[in-house]
């Protein structure tokens, strides 16, 4: 059966396999002694959202608007919610109207945004590594693309002096994330401020990542809405996944210039037709009585990381502390490479031997090979256990 060329362009099917691997896992630990597994893979929370917002959302069931299509009509009082939380949260006042723009979570803004600005062989840059979307959605759009590549001896930060004038005027998109998935480095609103300005003299469209922008534990996270430069190059994409623990419910917006809100919205009219004004509900509940609900997690985030990294660090590890909740990030051990192991040797083997599925690095690119990647997704004694198979699982 044909399928296109774009696709073979999408590279390493490396989730796909750590998503088949955990499958086998289960099944053969339903049936032997092996312990259960403990899936560390992704970042979905296993906090939970406001009750009263999934009360919102389930009495806004039943109501028979909530069946019907959503046009953009529809989306106005989420959209004046979205307003309201960017005056309370940057002290940034926003068009509802024409700077706002609901989706079906985060990823999927960054996905469809180039089809929106770039036309085929247009140049576009991200980071390395990065976030999977934000390469997917250019190669989706046929675009010819060039890696920003981050190294922990920069701390993973963007080094500016690395991107000639040239190739500033050849760009057209710019895909970043701060703070950075999947480093959990919180990253430099100075280094955001200079990447919007330079963008701003070459017209270069500037999209900004942020979903954990409200899960720092440590310095303050940048926002291209604190870039004076914004309306005029930028577009930023928030999510109510990661800081309200609504990853199932796919809630999120882009805030950015009119014409690029334009540009996605026209882009996304042949695709979909919005979220449920049920959930649209929540969401509103969420950002107008909740808006410090983030916050209010740091406190578990910080004891699951602190306990984590003191875990392995004892047995030898080397853990840089992550500045953002949900993920640690860290070097592969020294006896995986005394064996030769890969990253993604690494997570298939330890998932083998301990039950705990990884990410490996090279799933978020070149730039994340001989890394690991762990989400802080469960509660802490079983963070600190898996972090103990783990270990153990190495020494064997």
């Amino acid at each position: 059966m044909p399928t296109s060329k774009r696709l073979a362009s999408l590279g390493s099917a490396v989730f796909a396999r750590v998503d088949a691997a955990k499958q086998a896992y289960r099944l053969e630990a339903s049936s032997s002694v092996r312990p259960d597994l403990v899936d560390l893979s992704i970042g979905s929370s296993d906090l939970r959202p406001p009750a009263a917002l999934l009360d919102s959302m389930a009495s806004a069931v039943m109501e028979s608007s909530s069946s019907s299509y959503c046009l953009q009509a529809g989306l106005r009082p989420f959209h004046a919610a979205v307003a309201d939380w960017c005056r309370y949260r940057f002290d940034v006042a926003v068009d509802p109207d024409h700077e706002v723009q609901l989706l079906v979570g985060s990823q999927e803004g960054t996905a469809h945004l180039p089809l929106a600005v770039l036309d085929p062989g247009d140049a576009a840059m991200h980071l390395d590594p990065c976030y999977p979307s934000h390469t997917g959605g250019l190669h989706l759009a046929g675009a010819r693309t060039t890696a920003l590549s981050l190294s922990p001896e920069n701390d993973w930060r963007p080094d500016l002096t690395t991107i000639s004038p040239q190739l500033w005027d050849q760009l057209k998109l710019f895909v970043l994330g701060y703070p950075h998935n999947p480093s959990a480095r919180v990253g430099d609103q100075e280094d955001l401020n200079r990447i919007t300005a330079i963008a701003a003299r070459h017209d270069v469209v500037i999209a900004h990542d942020n979903p954990y922008v409200d899960l720092a534990l440590d310095g303050e996270p940048p926002s291209l809405l604190q870039a004076s430069n914004w309306r005029e190059c930028g577009i930023e994409f928030f999510s109510l996944s990661k800081g309200w623990c609504l990853g199932g419910f796919r809630l999120g917006f882009a805030v950015g210039a009119a014409p690029l809100i334009a540009a996605l919205r026209r882009a996304k009219a042949v695709i979909d037709f919005n979220q449920s004004l049920a959930l649209q509900q929540g969401a509103i509940q969420a950002l107008q009585r909740f808006p410090d609900w983030p916050r209010q997690l740091h406190p578990t985030y910080r004891e699951r990381r602190d306990r984590v990294v003191e875990t392995l660090r004892a047995r030898g590890w080397s853990i840089p502390c992550p500045e953002m909740a949900m993920y640690l990030w860290f070097p592969l051990p020294d006896a995986a490479h005394r064996r030769g192991w890969s990253d993604e040797d690494a997570a298939r083997e330890l998932l083998q031997r301990s039950g705990v599925a990884l990410t490996p690095g090279s799933g978020f690119g070149v730039g994340g090979r001989q890394w690991l990647r762990m989400a802080l997704v469960r509660p802490v004694n079983e963070l600190v256990d898996a972090a103990s198979r783990l270990a153990d699982a190495m020494d064997d």
